[in-house]
């Protein structure tokens, strides 16, 4: 049976065994979120030996040779020796510019990180509170904001949305891994009809790829649904507003839930070059999917990021 080892402790586990469960099995603390090699929560650096990686391609050549690995995606196969990702080894310091309540349950964090961050509009980040991590998706601008900005569904209990109900301005969080995502703006799309479907904080990335879109004088219609579990929960209602105002391209439409239906059904299909961004619950985002498909936009003209759930 193969060896593994972390720091000065070993454990002997069955050939094939996945490296986040033979982990998380010996009491390795190794934080996750999707098993499924999106989040980039559970990087582990390989120090001696080598792992089967089943998706070799979800981190950059750079980081796979400095022995990055996502422990979920691993098999140990022989003699392994590696060590969890450590936020304050590894990862960039940020401070809390402020943390304030967008509605009752979600939490809008703005963080100052300790040098210059280079990111797009849509991209995830992992973020470190103490011992615990997360992937979130930036909603801020790089172009027009001198912060990171974060929005936390805090209507839920979770680790994470726990611990970020109680930061102040002043602390001080860890930044992981940045993320691709799905979702961006790209500049060739300025003549082509833009659809942004959110649900949730799914607008939140949504938010920023909208701002970029308009900051780069996107020229054709665009159109902006979120649905939220009830009116309260339509978070940035009073700022979308204000983008609308300003740029007559702009369209849209704030739904609840059990409205959603009804929503979906009235959409028509005015342009084949249309493309849409899609962001939030996975059950909602396969919704928007199906709904665009059947009114006859191809799927290659989707783009999307379902919100991660642990497996």
């Amino acid at each position: 049976m193969p060896e593994l080892r972390v720091g000065d402790r070993s454990f002997q586990v069955t050939a094939q065994s996945n490296l986040l469960d033979a982990l998380l099995g010996n009491g390795v603390s190794v934080p996750y979120s999707c098993r499924s090699g999106n989040c980039h929560a559970c990087l582990v650096r390989c120090l001696r030996g080598e792992p089967r990686d089943r998706l070799p391609e979800a981190l950059p050549a750079e980081r796979r040779a400095e022995g990055w690995r996502l422990a979920c995606q691993c098999q140990v196969l022989d003699d392994l020796q590696v060590e969890p990702f450590d936020p304050q080894r590894d990862g960039m310091s940020a401070e809390v510019l402020s943390a304030d309540w967008l509605s009752p349950r979600v939490l809008r964090l703005r963080l100052q990180p300790s040098r210059p961050l280079r990111y797009r509009p849509g991209q995830h980040l992992v973020l470190w509170c103490g011992e615990v991590a997360r992937p979130y998706s930036l909603a801020s601008v790089p172009a027009e904001d001198t912060w990171l900005e974060f929005h936390i569904d805090c209507g839920h209990s979770g680790a994470f949305a726990d611990a970020a109900r109680s930061l102040a301005v002043g602390d001080t969080l860890r930044l992981g891994e940045l993320r691709g995502g799905a979702l961006h703006y790209d500049p060739d799309w300025q003549a082509r009809p833009l659809w942004l479907l959110a649900a949730g904080t799914g607008l939140a990335p949504l938010f920023g790829v909208l701002r970029e879109a308009l900051r780069q004088e996107h020229a054709a219609p665009i159109r902006l649904l979120h649905v939220a579990a009830e009116p309260a929960e339509h978070y940035l209602a009073e700022p979308l507003q204000t983008l609308a105002t300003a740029h007559p391209q702009l369209q849209l439409e704030q739904v609840t839930a059990a409205q959603l239906p009804a929503a979906l059904a009235e959409l028509r299909l005015v342009s084949r070059q249309t493309l849409a961004l899609l962001c939030g619950h996975p059950t909602t985002v396969e919704s928007f999917a199906r709904r665009l498909y059947m009114a006859g936009l191809p799927r290659g003209q989707m783009l999307a990021d379902a919100f991660l759930t642990r497996a």
